[in-house]
């Protein structure tokens, strides 16, 4: 799974112009899975993404993760980020996982996230969604969980 992980001042996800998730303070994350992803890879990188240290502590360096910051995610599924562009004009999406595939994954990610005691908002599986952001500082990193079998 990869994990493109923004952190904001505030997000929010609208669907058909409607609110669908919003937060202030926190981890904007897209979230995009592949054919060899499995309840695990949701797992290790949910724990990931909550454990980033990211956030300004008192003297200002990046010392605490998301829940000492007091701050929520808001997961938005992305499948484009299997996008491959190497070739041609027109990304393929071939490794991207199936949407029977990716859904479940999405939603142990999610509950995952809030297992590690983060506040989760979503945005909405196989819809058209528009995703404001203001980016904070700006923090942007790309996690991938390891292939299966592979020591994290």
């Amino acid at each position: 799974m990869r994990a493109l992980v923004q952190r904001v001042a505030r997000a929010r996800v609208t669907v058909d112009g409607a609110g669908r998730g919003a937060i202030e303070r926190g981890l904007l994350v897209l979230l995009g899975a592949t054919h060899a992803d499995d309840a695990a890879a949701a797992e290790w990188l949910a724990r990931r993404v909550a454990g980033l240290r990211v956030f300004a502590d008192e003297a200002g360096h990046m010392n605490l993760d998301l829940a000492a910051a007091g701050g929520r995610a808001l997961v938005v599924p992305q499948f484009t980020l299997y996008g491959d562009a190497r070739r041609g004009r027109r990304p393929e999406f071939t490794a991207a996982a199936p949407p029977e595939q990716a859904e479940p994954l999405f939603e142990r990610f999610c509950a995952a996230l809030a297992g590690e005691g983060v506040a989760v908002e979503r945005g909405v599986f196989r819809a058209h969604m528009q995703v404001e952001l203001v980016n904070d500082g700006p923090v942007t990193l790309m996690i991938e969980s390891p292939a299966p079998g592979a020591a994290p």
